[in-house]
């Protein structure tokens, strides 16, 4: 079963994305902090993690870039989950480390479809 790591602090969107997920035969695990996420992503080992970036204790922003840095998590895929929509923040969330962006509210049928993508990228990388 594919595991999902979500890094989410508010609790409507976390309890809707958990609910979802799961629906759909995923393994979901959450962490509602910067460092808890850290720490539950070098636990759990997670296919895929869906991070926000305004989190709580440490920014999402911090978390992707110390797993990129590490050699047990640098190639987790990371999924960024912002309301930052401007213009430039894909290309920010992407330098931090992340392999891909999702603005807020989120499109789940859109998200569906970037969590296979990150899984494909990641089974052709072995």
């Amino acid at each position: 079963m594919t595991k999902i790591l979500l890094v989410e602090d508010h609790e409507e969107l976390w309890d809707f994305l958990s609910r979802r997920l799961r629906r759909r035969g995923f393994e979901v695990v959450l962490a509602h902090d910067g460092q808890q996420g850290l720490d539950v992503a070098r636990a759990e080992r997670p296919d895929v993690i869906l991070l926000d970036m305004n989190l709580p204790v440490m920014d999402g922003w911090t978390v992707a870039r110390t797993l990129r840095g590490q050699e047990d998590t640098a190639r987790m895929p990371i999924i960024a989950l912002t309301a930052h929509a401007m213009s430039g923040d894909r290309s920010k969330v992407i330098e931090a480390g992340c392999d891909d962006y999702h603005p807020k509210p989120v499109d789940f049928s859109r998200l569906l479809g970037q969590i296979d993508a990150a899984l494909a990228a990641r089974q052709e990388q072995g």
